[in-house]
């Protein structure tokens, strides 16, 4: 009997699409700007649209390859960068959406944080 109930309930979720598995629809407008270190794809800044695990999923995203004018990302995500003009701040172009597999930390990022991170300029050749 459990095993006739079991297999019913398998083909009518399977009928309607429906699985434990199904991902989350994503919001509509992310709320929370980050920074993100990941093991192997360097650090990123970023709208948070999810989070699940290890994997992050971010808009209008920048990957920051090199910075000065901060000792570390807390710093940059909290107060920003005191020279974000500086020529060896490397920042790539914005992209609109990436996802990073293997995110390690997770930091909000302040009002300072974002807007000096906005300001500095695309790196491009």
């Amino acid at each position: 009997m459990k095993t006739e109930l079991i297999e019913k309930l398998l083909e009518l979720a399977l009928a309607t699409g429906s699985s434990s598995a199904s991902v989350a629809a994503e919001p509509a407008a992310p709320t929370r700007y980050v920074l993100v270190r990941t093991y192997s794809a360097g650090v990123h800044a970023g709208w948070l649209v999810s989070h699940s695990g290890r994997e992050v999923v971010l808009r209008d995203s920048r990957r920051i390859w090199r910075w000065r004018g901060a000792a570390e990302l807390c710093q940059i995500a909290q107060c920003g960068l005191s020279t974000p003009d500086h020529a060896d701040n490397l920042f790539s172009v914005r992209v609109s959406r990436i996802t990073l597999t293997e995110a390690i930390e997770i930091i909000d990022c302040s009002p300072a944080g974002q807007s000096s991170i906005e300001g500095v300029p695309e790196w491009k050749q």
